[in-house]
Order: C-alpha cells, then structure tokens, then sequence
C-alpha cells in the first residue's frame, strides 16, 4: 500500500522534546511523545484513507527508524506486510470513519450533511483534547473550510481568526498554520456585505498585528482599511 505524502521528519530529543517537520509540538506530562506523533498524523490518514509515512530519530534510544501511522490511528513497521486478516466484526463509525465521511461529504458539496459531521467530531475533540490541541485545531480549520465553501463567510472568518491566534500561542511566531489562517481569515472577510465586514474588522486587524511582525501583514491591513473606507461613502 502506498503512502500518501513524502515522509515525516520526527526528532526526539534526549530530554523528550518533540519536533516534526521542524516544528515544536507539546508532549503532556507522562505522554510519551511518539504518542503524541501518531495524535497529530493519524486524522491526516484517516482523511485521506492512506498510510503516512514517518521517519523518527529518537536521541533517547540512539534509534533511527520508519513506520506507518494508518487511517485506523494504528502503527506498523514501514514495509511490513499487513497482518492476517481477521474474521468480519460488527462495522464501528470511529472517529476517523466519521471524518472521511464528512470530508467526502464536502467534496461532493453536501455542506449540510459534512458540517453536521464536522461539528460533532468538534465538539467530541475538545471535550476529548482540549480546544487547543493539535486535532481540535485541525479538525476546526476542515469546519472553517466547509465555512467559506458554504458561503458561511462570517463564521469563516471569526474561526480564522481565532485559529490565527491559537497556532500562535501553541507554536510561536513565524509558523506555516498561523500563517495560512490569518491568510484565510482576511480572504474570508473581503467576501462579506459591508454590514457584516464592520464589526469582524477590529478583531481581524489585531489578529493580524499580533501574530506576526506589522510590516509582515502591512499589504493586508492596508487593503482592509481600504475596503472600510469605501463603506462610509
């Protein structure tokens, strides 16, 4: 079976710090932090119904080694053979069956039926995880994404918004998930009607002076500010 992307870069270090792809992620108190990799990867695979592939060097263990997180939130060895197969059981809606589901639901633009999906495994993350975890944040921007496809385009920002400043507090300046959702919470704002553009217009600016330097997001707010303006003729 092929995997779905080119390999993960997972780095332990001797005192159990976590870096994938070169970015910080937070291991729990007595977590160990390859648990926390499978967290992270495993609504990915499940998404998209492949194996994703991960290349570990773990300082603790002096080890370097691959493996697979799969759609069903298990690991295997990279390579290795699947395992025998069971007898048939009663089928389960796990929650990566669920997020499948919703996402096929979106490509094929049934927004109700993906939405009500996407809001209940929501809501299950962050009772779940917290509403700053890793897979709540994930599972938030497919929300925010069925948002702005749906037309939803206030809710799109405001959860845009919101998500700017939760990757910012959970990974710091300068990330590529802070970056797209500011991005995307400005985008989502120029397609509202003036009347619901005002009020979402302050929140939106500090977002963007406050997760990144001002001269970074300067064409943004420039153009925001514009768009107020013509609102006031």
């Amino acid at each position: 079976m092929n995997t779905s992307t080119s390999p993960y870069q997972v780095h332990i270090s001797r005192d159990g710090q976590l870096h994938l792809d070169n970015e910080p992620h937070v291991v729990p108190d007595g977590v160990d932090p390859a648990q926390v990799v499978v967290q992270v990867l495993h609504i990915e695979a499940a998404g998209i119904g492949l194996p994703v592939l991960v290349q570990v060097q773990d300082e603790r263990t002096d080890s370097r080694f691959d493996m697979q997180v799969m759609p069903d939130g298990t690991t295997r060895a990279a390579g290795a053979l699947p395992a025998a197969p069971r007898p048939p059981a009663e089928p389960t809606a796990t929650l990566f069956d669920r997020l499948a589901a919703a996402q096929t639901a979106g490509r094929a633009h049934d927004f109700d039926t993906a939405i009500a999906a996407a809001d209940d495994i929501l809501r299950q993350l962050t009772a779940e995880q917290g509403d700053t975890a890793t897979g709540t944040l994930e599972a938030a921007q497919f929300r925010a994404d069925l948002a702005y496809l749906g037309g939803e385009y206030a809710f799109a920002t405001a959860s845009w918004t919101w998500l700017a400043l939760a990757w910012f507090d959970r990974l710091g300046p300068g990330k590529r998930c802070t970056q797209i959702a500011a991005q995307n919470a400005a985008q989502s704002w120029m397609q509202l009607p003036p009347k619901e553009a005002g009020p979402l217009a302050a929140d939106l600016v500090n977002m963007l002076l406050e997760v990144a330097a001002p001269e970074r997001t300067a064409t943004m707010r420039a153009q925001i500010a514009e768009r107020l303006a013509t609102f006031r003729i």
